[in-house]
């Protein structure tokens, strides 16, 4: 559960996709509305609504895709991609203000965050179900088959493979350097997060890069910035001290 709430954070930045009725408050010609949109398209300044639960303060956002899939009377069914933090009911509304109409959304459903569709949901009856069945039967497959493993969750970051002997240090906290390194996916950036995971494919932490992945294959020093640990200490054995005498 601990690990899973830490991973939250990044899960929320990943793009994601709605589907959303928006109602305009006059009428405007397709042309016009698929205008407007345009003007969204790539990044955009978004002041959070009044009734949120962050600063109001301008946030540079991005509008991967925008596309009108219906229009009945004044009301557009949307589908949307967006960066992690947008908020849609406040797009529909700048955007019927730059129709010269005003404009509100009416209903709103997530269909994709990251890699993850609606698809791939679990519902709460099956959950329920899938532990009736462990608890009377002590059967684990039905819980195997609606609680994924951390790493699922986390797959769209690039990621970092370590040696063995590197573990227990970013579990503690510590920076990752070269030597550590047993493979690197190439083309993140400095600044991008980062999953650190073993040889095993287990996910140990999330960084933030402090080279790209081309500057960290050519050089020496650190590479990574622990973040967020997932992995408990100890879970691999410790390889600070060892070769080293002691001390009389």
């Amino acid at each position: 559960m601990g690990s899973s709430t830490k991973a939250s954070a990044e899960v929320h930045g990943y793009p994601k996709e709605y589907v959303c009725v928006m109602r305009l408050h006059g009428r405007v010609s397709e042309s016009e509305l698929e205008w407007g949109l345009t003007q969204f398209i790539g990044e955009f300044y978004q002041t959070p609504p009044i009734r949120a639960n962050v600063a109001r303060r301008v946030r540079k956002r991005v509008l991967y895709e925008a596309e009108v899939s219906e229009i009945e009377g004044r009301d557009i069914l949307l589908r949307l991609v967006v960066s992690g933090g947008t908020y849609v009911r406040k797009l529909c509304h700048d955007l019927g203000v730059l129709l010269g109409v005003g404009g509100h959304m009416l209903e709103l459903r997530r269909t994709r965050i990251g890699p993850r569709t609606e698809k791939e949901a679990v519902r709460l009856f099956e959950l329920q179900h899938a532990l009736r069945e462990f608890r009377e039967k002590r059967d684990e497959q039905s819980l195997r088959r609606v609680i994924r493993p951390i790493e699922d969750l986390l797959e769209y970051l690039p990621r970092v493979v370590i040696l063995d002997s590197a573990v227990d240090s970013i579990c503690h906290g510590a920076p990752l350097a070269r030597p550590g390194i047993a493979g690197i996916e190439p083309g993140f950036q400095r600044g991008d997060s980062i999953g650190i995971y073993t040889l095993k494919g287990e996910i140990v932490a999330v960084g933030i890069a402090l080279k790209s992945a081309e500057e960290i294959l050519r050089g020496e020093g650190l590479a990574v910035k622990t973040d967020r640990v997932f992995m408990a200490r100890g879970t691999y054995p410790p390889s600070w001290g060892r070769g080293k005498s002691k001390a009389s």
